[in-house]
């Protein structure tokens, strides 16, 4: 006999500081509404992404009998643009005002550690991908 699927009754996307989840919000007054047991999910992930830096994004999967699964993705592209470039926001108007320039070097380090988020396995492509944000933030790429 086949084992039957649990019903997902919500899908929910929180960002959350990478190993300091606590149940205060955003997690305790997303969790609770729902009856999820706050430090059986605060435990593992912070156990999990206690080596990472930055706030996360997480999807999590609520099932009917209160049960859940996690997962966590890397750091958003935008963060760490920012990041390598020392700035502390986007442009307003990324085609008129720019607020950096990438070099190549840069954009395949973000690449690399952004590959792993990615839906793609060639790093050039992978390359296009973070280029495209950096541009819509207002950032060059040098060639």
């Amino acid at each position: 006999m086949a084992k039957k699927e649990k019903k997902v009754i919500a899908n929910i996307k929180m960002k959350i500081p990478a190993g300091r989840a606590t149940p205060a919000p955003p997690v305790g007054s997303i969790l609770g509404q729902y009856g999820v047991n706050m430090m059986d999910f605060i435990n593992p992930f912070n156990e999990q992404t206690k080596d990472m830096k930055g706030e996360l994004p997480v999807y999590v999967k609520l099932y009917e009998d209160r049960s859940f699964s996690f997962t966590v993705k890397g750091r958003p592209t935008d963060d760490i643009i920012r990041e390598k470039l020392g700035i502390d926001k986007a442009s307003g108007e990324p085609n008129r005002e720019k607020v950096g320039k990438l070099t190549d070097a840069q954009l395949t380090e973000i690449a690399e550690e952004k590959m792993q988020d990615m839906n793609t396995e060639d790093i050039e492509q992978a390359k296009r991908i973070v280029a495209g944000s950096a541009r819509s933030m207002g950032v060059e790429i040098e060639k």
